[in-house]
């Protein structure tokens, strides 16, 4: 599991957690988040998120 970061507000998305408060199950890899999804935090799309390192 990847963890994803907005590079507009720093929000995280956590594949292993989802959203579920945005009907996004645990589990869900980014790339079957559909493309029109945007941060719950700031609005911005899905292409102003980065892959983070994971330790």
């Amino acid at each position: 599991m990847k963890k994803w970061q907005c590079i507009v507000c720093g929000f995280v998305y956590d594949e292993a957690e989802g959203l579920p408060d945005e009907g996004i199950e645990p589990g869900t890899r980014w790339e079957d988040i559909p493309d029109d999804w945007t941060c719950p935090d700031c609005g911005a799309p899905k292409d102003d998120f980065e892959m983070m390192e994971v330790e």
